[in-house]
Protein backbone atom coordinates (compact mmCIF):
# COMPACT_ATOMS: atom_id res chain seq x y z
CA UNK A 1 0.00 0.00 0.00
CA UNK A 2 1.37 3.41 -0.99
CA UNK A 3 2.09 5.97 1.73
CA UNK A 4 2.62 9.71 1.69
CA UNK A 5 6.31 10.56 1.61
CA UNK A 6 5.85 13.51 3.95
CA UNK A 7 3.40 14.26 6.75
CA UNK A 8 0.14 16.09 6.16
CA UNK A 9 -1.74 18.35 8.57
CA UNK A 10 -5.39 19.30 9.01
CA UNK A 11 -4.48 22.73 7.59
CA UNK A 12 -3.15 21.02 4.46
CA UNK A 13 -6.61 19.46 4.11
CA UNK A 14 -8.16 22.92 4.21
CA UNK A 15 -9.20 23.20 7.87
CA UNK A 16 -7.44 25.84 9.98
CA UNK A 17 -8.13 25.18 13.67
CA UNK A 18 -6.16 28.27 14.74
CA UNK A 19 -8.37 30.49 12.57
CA UNK A 20 -11.44 29.04 14.29
CA UNK A 21 -9.95 29.71 17.70
CA UNK A 22 -9.13 33.28 16.66
CA UNK A 23 -12.71 33.81 15.49
CA UNK A 24 -14.15 32.57 18.79
CA UNK A 25 -11.73 34.72 20.78
CA UNK A 26 -12.72 37.82 18.80
CA UNK A 27 -16.44 37.42 19.43
CA UNK A 28 -16.55 35.96 22.93
CA UNK A 29 -16.81 39.23 24.84
CA UNK A 30 -19.36 40.58 22.35
CA UNK A 31 -21.59 37.54 22.65
CA UNK A 32 -21.59 37.87 26.45
CA UNK A 33 -23.20 41.30 26.00
CA UNK A 34 -26.45 39.51 25.01
CA UNK A 35 -26.57 37.44 28.21
CA UNK A 36 -29.07 37.89 31.02
CA UNK A 37 -29.38 36.30 34.45
CA UNK A 38 -30.97 33.19 32.93
CA UNK A 39 -27.84 32.24 30.97
CA UNK A 40 -25.84 29.73 33.02
CA UNK A 41 -23.11 28.77 30.53
CA UNK A 42 -20.37 30.55 28.61
CA UNK A 43 -19.53 30.51 24.92
CA UNK A 44 -17.57 27.39 24.11
CA UNK A 45 -19.50 25.01 26.32
CA UNK A 46 -20.73 21.80 24.73
CA UNK A 47 -24.28 23.01 25.28
CA UNK A 48 -25.91 26.31 26.21
CA UNK A 49 -27.62 26.44 29.59
CA UNK A 50 -30.66 28.62 30.16
CA UNK A 51 -32.88 28.65 33.24
CA UNK A 52 -36.61 29.38 33.29
CA UNK A 53 -37.84 32.07 35.68
CA UNK A 54 -40.83 30.28 37.23
CA UNK A 55 -41.82 33.42 39.11
CA UNK A 56 -42.25 35.38 35.88
CA UNK A 57 -43.66 32.43 33.91
CA UNK A 58 -46.58 30.44 35.33
CA UNK A 59 -47.37 27.88 32.63
CA UNK A 60 -44.67 28.47 30.01
CA UNK A 61 -44.82 26.73 26.65
CA UNK A 62 -41.56 26.50 24.71
CA UNK A 63 -41.78 27.59 21.07
CA UNK A 64 -38.85 26.88 18.76
CA UNK A 65 -37.98 27.47 15.12
CA UNK A 66 -35.02 26.93 12.79
CA UNK A 67 -34.47 28.89 9.61
CA UNK A 68 -31.95 30.46 7.25
CA UNK A 69 -31.82 33.50 4.99
CA UNK A 70 -31.76 31.72 1.63
CA UNK A 71 -29.87 33.16 -1.30
CA UNK A 72 -29.79 36.61 0.24
CA UNK A 73 -26.43 35.28 1.41
CA UNK A 74 -25.21 35.52 -2.18
CA UNK A 75 -26.02 39.24 -2.20
CA UNK A 76 -24.07 39.75 1.03
CA UNK A 77 -21.09 37.89 -0.44
CA UNK A 78 -21.25 39.89 -3.68
CA UNK A 79 -21.40 43.16 -1.74
CA UNK A 80 -18.85 42.15 0.89
CA UNK A 81 -21.37 43.29 3.49
CA UNK A 82 -21.66 40.80 6.34
CA UNK A 83 -22.92 42.81 9.32
CA UNK A 84 -26.61 42.81 8.35
CA UNK A 85 -27.23 39.22 7.28
CA UNK A 86 -27.12 38.10 10.92
CA UNK A 87 -29.83 40.64 11.74
CA UNK A 88 -31.95 39.19 8.94
CA UNK A 89 -31.61 35.72 10.41
CA UNK A 90 -32.49 36.62 13.99
CA UNK A 91 -35.40 38.87 13.03
CA UNK A 92 -36.84 36.25 10.70
CA UNK A 93 -36.73 33.64 13.47
CA UNK A 94 -38.17 36.07 16.03
CA UNK A 95 -41.14 36.73 13.75
CA UNK A 96 -41.72 33.03 13.18
CA UNK A 97 -42.27 32.33 16.88
CA UNK A 98 -44.01 35.65 17.46
CA UNK A 99 -46.98 34.39 15.43
CA UNK A 100 -47.64 31.93 18.26
CA UNK A 101 -47.36 34.67 20.85
CA UNK A 102 -43.86 33.68 21.98
CA UNK A 103 -41.25 36.01 23.42
CA UNK A 104 -37.70 35.02 22.36
CA UNK A 105 -35.41 33.72 25.08
CA UNK A 106 -32.26 32.45 23.38
CA UNK A 107 -30.71 31.91 19.97
CA UNK A 108 -28.12 29.57 18.46
CA UNK A 109 -26.40 29.97 15.11
CA UNK A 110 -24.70 27.76 12.54
CA UNK A 111 -22.09 29.12 10.13
CA UNK A 112 -20.59 26.76 7.56
CA UNK A 113 -17.70 28.05 5.44
CA UNK A 114 -15.34 26.88 2.73
CA UNK A 115 -12.42 28.76 4.28
CA UNK A 116 -12.67 30.37 7.68
CA UNK A 117 -12.13 34.12 7.65
CA UNK A 118 -12.17 35.43 11.25
CA UNK A 119 -12.85 39.03 10.18
CA UNK A 120 -15.88 38.00 8.12
CA UNK A 121 -17.18 35.73 10.89
CA UNK A 122 -16.89 38.56 13.39
CA UNK A 123 -19.03 40.82 11.20
CA UNK A 124 -21.70 38.14 10.79
CA UNK A 125 -21.75 37.61 14.55
CA UNK A 126 -21.95 41.38 15.08
CA UNK A 127 -25.22 41.31 13.14
CA UNK A 128 -26.54 38.43 15.23
CA UNK A 129 -25.61 40.28 18.40
CA UNK A 130 -27.24 43.53 17.25
CA UNK A 131 -30.55 41.80 16.56
CA UNK A 132 -30.40 39.64 19.68
CA UNK A 133 -30.01 42.77 21.79
CA UNK A 134 -32.84 44.54 19.96
CA UNK A 135 -35.10 41.54 20.62
CA UNK A 136 -33.87 40.93 24.21
CA UNK A 137 -32.67 37.49 23.20
CA UNK A 138 -29.49 35.81 24.47
CA UNK A 139 -27.03 34.33 21.96
CA UNK A 140 -25.94 31.31 23.98
CA UNK A 141 -24.13 29.15 21.45
CA UNK A 142 -23.51 28.10 17.90
CA UNK A 143 -21.26 26.27 15.48
CA UNK A 144 -18.59 27.40 13.04
CA UNK A 145 -17.74 24.62 10.60
CA UNK A 146 -14.94 24.89 8.04
CA UNK A 147 -15.77 22.38 5.32
CA UNK A 148 -13.65 22.58 2.17
CA UNK A 149 -15.14 20.41 -0.53
CA UNK A 150 -18.68 21.18 0.65
CA UNK A 151 -18.51 24.96 0.32
CA UNK A 152 -16.47 26.98 -2.15
CA UNK A 153 -13.74 29.02 -0.48
CA UNK A 154 -15.63 32.33 -0.59
CA UNK A 155 -19.01 30.80 0.24
CA UNK A 156 -20.74 30.33 3.56
CA UNK A 157 -24.06 29.19 4.92
CA UNK A 158 -25.97 30.66 7.84
CA UNK A 159 -28.81 29.23 9.86
CA UNK A 160 -30.23 29.73 13.32
CA UNK A 161 -32.46 28.22 15.96
CA UNK A 162 -34.54 30.29 18.33
CA UNK A 163 -36.39 29.27 21.48
CA UNK A 164 -39.08 31.43 23.01
CA UNK A 165 -41.80 31.12 25.62
CA UNK A 166 -45.49 31.92 25.84
CA UNK A 167 -48.01 31.33 28.59
CA UNK A 168 -50.27 28.43 27.68
CA UNK A 169 -53.42 30.59 27.88
CA UNK A 170 -51.87 33.25 25.61
CA UNK A 171 -51.00 30.98 22.67
CA UNK A 172 -51.85 32.26 19.20
CA UNK A 173 -53.92 31.81 17.10
CA UNK A 174 -57.07 31.92 19.22
CA UNK A 175 -60.78 32.50 18.56
CA UNK A 176 -60.33 33.20 14.84
CA UNK A 177 -63.76 33.68 13.26
CA UNK A 178 -65.54 34.96 10.18
CA UNK A 179 -65.70 38.74 10.14
CA UNK A 180 -62.28 39.24 11.73
CA UNK A 181 -60.32 42.07 10.13
CA UNK A 182 -56.92 41.65 8.51
CA UNK A 183 -54.37 44.34 9.26
CA UNK A 184 -51.03 44.54 7.44
CA UNK A 185 -47.76 45.83 8.86
CA UNK A 186 -45.23 47.03 6.27
CA UNK A 187 -42.10 45.12 5.34
CA UNK A 188 -38.73 46.78 4.85
CA UNK A 189 -38.42 45.20 1.41
CA UNK A 190 -37.96 41.64 0.21
CA UNK A 191 -37.00 40.52 3.74
CA UNK A 192 -35.48 37.06 3.08
CA UNK A 193 -37.61 35.64 0.28
CA UNK A 194 -37.69 35.80 -3.50
CA UNK A 195 -33.96 36.35 -3.96
CA UNK A 196 -33.40 33.48 -6.37
CA UNK A 197 -35.93 34.97 -8.80
CA UNK A 198 -34.60 38.51 -8.35
CA UNK A 199 -31.00 37.39 -8.90
CA UNK A 200 -31.95 35.59 -12.09
CA UNK A 201 -33.70 38.68 -13.45
CA UNK A 202 -31.28 41.44 -12.49
CA UNK A 203 -27.92 39.67 -12.70
CA UNK A 204 -28.33 36.84 -15.22
CA UNK A 205 -30.78 38.33 -17.70
CA UNK A 206 -30.37 42.10 -17.38
CA UNK A 207 -26.67 42.12 -16.39
CA UNK A 208 -27.13 44.70 -13.66
CA UNK A 209 -24.83 45.01 -10.67
CA UNK A 210 -25.26 46.04 -7.06
CA UNK A 211 -24.29 49.63 -7.87
CA UNK A 212 -27.12 49.99 -10.39
CA UNK A 213 -29.19 52.99 -9.35
CA UNK A 214 -32.93 52.33 -9.18
CA UNK A 215 -34.40 55.78 -9.75
CA UNK A 216 -37.92 54.64 -8.81
CA UNK A 217 -36.63 53.99 -5.30
CA UNK A 218 -33.78 56.53 -5.01
CA UNK A 219 -31.41 53.75 -3.93
CA UNK A 220 -28.91 51.38 -5.43
CA UNK A 221 -29.88 47.80 -6.12
CA UNK A 222 -27.47 46.67 -3.40
CA UNK A 223 -29.13 48.90 -0.81
CA UNK A 224 -32.56 47.59 -1.74
CA UNK A 225 -31.55 43.94 -1.71
CA UNK A 226 -29.69 44.16 1.62
CA UNK A 227 -32.45 46.02 3.51
CA UNK A 228 -32.69 44.33 6.91
CA UNK A 229 -35.63 42.02 7.58
CA UNK A 230 -37.93 43.78 10.07
CA UNK A 231 -38.64 42.38 13.52
CA UNK A 232 -42.23 42.97 14.64
CA UNK A 233 -41.65 42.04 18.26
CA UNK A 234 -40.95 45.60 19.49
CA UNK A 235 -44.26 46.95 18.15
CA UNK A 236 -46.43 43.89 18.87
CA UNK A 237 -45.13 42.78 22.26
CA UNK A 238 -47.65 44.87 24.18
CA UNK A 239 -50.55 43.55 22.09
CA UNK A 240 -49.91 39.83 22.56
CA UNK A 241 -52.08 39.54 25.69
CA UNK A 242 -54.94 41.45 24.05
CA UNK A 243 -57.87 39.07 23.48
CA UNK A 244 -58.95 41.06 20.44
CA UNK A 245 -55.78 39.89 18.69
CA UNK A 246 -56.75 36.52 17.26
CA UNK A 247 -53.77 35.61 15.11
CA UNK A 248 -50.57 36.64 13.37
CA UNK A 249 -49.07 35.53 10.05
CA UNK A 250 -45.44 36.19 9.13
CA UNK A 251 -45.35 36.76 5.37
CA UNK A 252 -42.36 34.81 4.08
CA UNK A 253 -41.96 32.25 1.27
CA UNK A 254 -45.35 31.61 -0.33
CA UNK A 255 -46.48 35.20 -0.03
CA UNK A 256 -49.61 36.51 1.62
CA UNK A 257 -51.89 33.64 0.61
CA UNK A 258 -49.45 30.87 1.46
CA UNK A 259 -48.70 32.16 4.94
CA UNK A 260 -52.08 33.52 5.99
CA UNK A 261 -53.73 30.21 5.12
CA UNK A 262 -51.41 28.44 7.61
CA UNK A 263 -53.24 29.95 10.58
CA UNK A 264 -56.83 29.84 9.33
CA UNK A 265 -59.33 27.20 10.49
CA UNK A 266 -60.43 24.75 7.80
CA UNK A 267 -63.87 26.35 7.35
CA UNK A 268 -62.65 29.95 7.00
CA UNK A 269 -61.06 31.89 4.17
CA UNK A 270 -59.80 35.40 3.59
CA UNK A 271 -60.46 38.22 1.17
CA UNK A 272 -57.53 40.51 0.47
CA UNK A 273 -58.25 43.89 -1.12
CA UNK A 274 -55.20 44.60 -3.25
CA UNK A 275 -56.01 48.29 -3.56
CA UNK A 276 -55.53 48.61 0.21
CA UNK A 277 -51.97 47.30 0.09
CA UNK A 278 -49.33 50.02 -0.21
CA UNK A 279 -46.94 48.12 -2.46
CA UNK A 280 -43.51 49.81 -2.36
CA UNK A 281 -42.00 51.00 -5.67
CA UNK A 282 -39.30 48.32 -5.56
CA UNK A 283 -41.85 45.55 -6.07
CA UNK A 284 -43.50 47.42 -8.94
CA UNK A 285 -40.08 47.96 -10.50
CA UNK A 286 -39.23 44.25 -10.24
CA UNK A 287 -42.56 43.29 -11.76
CA UNK A 288 -41.98 45.64 -14.67
CA UNK A 289 -38.35 44.83 -15.52
CA UNK A 290 -38.89 41.10 -15.04
CA UNK A 291 -42.25 40.96 -16.80
CA UNK A 292 -43.49 38.98 -13.79
CA UNK A 293 -47.13 37.93 -13.72
CA UNK A 294 -49.46 38.97 -10.91
CA UNK A 295 -49.73 35.34 -9.82
CA UNK A 296 -45.97 34.86 -9.52
CA UNK A 297 -45.60 38.19 -7.70
CA UNK A 298 -48.18 37.10 -5.11
CA UNK A 299 -46.63 33.65 -4.70
CA UNK A 300 -43.04 34.85 -4.43
CA UNK A 301 -42.96 38.21 -2.67
CA UNK A 302 -44.49 39.82 0.41
CA UNK A 303 -45.59 42.84 -1.72
CA UNK A 304 -44.66 45.16 1.12
CA UNK A 305 -46.56 43.26 3.82
CA UNK A 306 -44.32 41.74 6.48
CA UNK A 307 -46.88 40.67 9.07
CA UNK A 308 -50.66 40.29 9.05
CA UNK A 309 -52.76 40.67 12.19
CA UNK A 310 -56.11 38.93 12.52
CA UNK A 311 -58.18 41.05 14.89
CA UNK A 312 -61.71 41.39 16.15
CA UNK A 313 -63.71 43.53 13.72
CA UNK A 314 -64.75 45.87 16.53
CA UNK A 315 -61.12 46.55 17.56
CA UNK A 316 -59.67 47.66 14.24
CA UNK A 317 -58.97 51.21 15.41
CA UNK A 318 -56.99 49.86 18.36
CA UNK A 319 -54.52 48.18 15.98
CA UNK A 320 -54.42 50.60 13.06
CA UNK A 321 -52.80 53.14 15.36
CA UNK A 322 -49.61 51.07 14.92
CA UNK A 323 -47.28 52.96 12.60
CA UNK A 324 -47.84 51.89 9.00
CA UNK A 325 -50.73 49.53 9.81
CA UNK A 326 -53.51 49.21 7.22
CA UNK A 327 -56.70 47.19 7.02
CA UNK A 328 -56.42 45.01 3.91
CA UNK A 329 -59.32 42.56 4.18
CA UNK A 330 -61.38 40.25 6.33
CA UNK A 331 -62.09 36.61 7.06
CA UNK A 332 -65.08 34.90 5.52
CA UNK A 333 -66.96 31.64 5.54
CA UNK A 334 -65.31 30.21 2.44
CA UNK A 335 -67.49 27.14 1.92
CA UNK A 336 -68.18 28.20 -1.67
CA UNK A 337 -64.82 29.85 -2.39
CA UNK A 338 -62.35 28.38 -4.90
CA UNK A 339 -59.32 29.67 -3.03
CA UNK A 340 -58.54 29.78 0.69
CA UNK A 341 -57.26 33.33 0.23
CA UNK A 342 -58.84 35.42 -2.52
CA UNK A 343 -57.45 38.66 -3.95
CA UNK A 344 -59.98 41.22 -5.16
Amino acid sequence: MDKLKSGISYRDAGVDISAGEAAVKAIKHKVRSTYNNNVLSDLGSFGGLYSVDLIKWKQPVLVSSTDGVGTKLRIAIMAGVYNTIGQDLVNHCVNDILVQGAIPQFFLDYIGVGKLNPAMIEKVIDGLITACKQNSCALIGGEMAEMPGIYQEEDFDLAGTIVGMVERDALLPRNIQAGDALIALPSSGLHTNGYSLVRKIVFEHLRMDLDTYVSDCNKTLGELLLAVHSSYLPILKDYLQDNSLHGLAHITGGGIAGNLSRILPRDLGAVIRLQNISTPPFFSWLKSIGNISDEVMRQTFNLGVGMILVVDKDSVDHFTCILGAKTIGELTDNASAKEKVEFV
